[in-house]
């Protein structure tokens, strides 16, 4: 991941500059038109090639999984991405420090790096239901590989101990068994924490602007549903 860790002193600013206005496009639970999200990315990327393929497959895994449980959701969300993509840098993939990837981009180069997973899975599992208050993604340390890394975490009740949706793994584990990961911060629709001895303490809101905006302008070009964020 293309993501370095932060001095202290700036962490507040970084925070601020993370914080996401709403975090999810608009029209989350309305059905989403796949044509017509298809011409339009195709206008915007030029020929899909086999990412028309891994499209298909998304919208299919999508209409197939809305009433199975959560616990399945997860499974089945976490291994699409997992087998659908493979780790690239963002440096030689998009050939900058650091890109996020709407979904259709990721499916469309079938490439990512972790935060790219991340948001894949958040955005599959809103659109089959899943409240924003149980998913965060979750910027953590990853220990052995030393470096900085984003998973998606579900919390199947507010004090729970989170599930673990992690790009370099297909099982997941609860959070107490991931010792190789230490969380540094972790947002969703509903505001940015950080953890700590007494549970995640909520330090902002999501009104601020920030390159999150980025991600929905793009989804909205794609021809995602745009309404009011929650």
């Amino acid at each position: 991941m293309a993501v370095r860790f932060i001095p202290s002193r700036i962490l507040c600013w970084l925070f601020s500059a993370l914080l996401l206005a709403g975090l999810l496009p608009g029209g989350l639970h309305a059905d989403w038109d796949f044509s017509q999200i298809s011409r339009k990315a195709t206008a915007l990327y030029g020929p899909l090639g086999e990412g028309q393929q891994r499209i298909d497959a998304w919208q299919r895994l999508l209409a197939t999984q809305k009433q199975v449980s959560e616990l399945e959701q997860l499974k089945v969300v976490n291994l699409f991405f997992n087998k659908q993509m493979h780790y690239v840098e963002d440096i030689d993939l998009w050939h900058q420090v650091d890109y996020w990837e709407t979904p259709i981009e990721a499916l469309w180069k079938g490439a990512g790096d972790c935060e790219d997973y991340a948001i894949a899975k958040y955005f599959s599992l809103r659109h089959l239901g899943v409240s924003s208050d149980k998913l965060r993604i979750t910027y953590v340390k990853a220990l052995r590989q030393n470096r900085a890394h984003m998973v998606l975490t579900y919390y199947s009740t507010p004090e729970a101990i989170p599930l673990v949706l992690d790009s370099l793994m297909d099982e997941i584990e609860p959070a107490t068994r991931r010792t190789d990961l230490l969380p540094v911060y972790s947002f969703n629709a509903e505001g940015l924490w950080l953890p700590g001895a007494k549970g995640n303490k909520k330090i902002g809101d999501t009104k601020r602007l920030s390159r999150w905006q980025d991600v929905l302008r793009k989804m909205r070009a794609e021809g995602f549903p745009a309404e009011p964020a929650n």
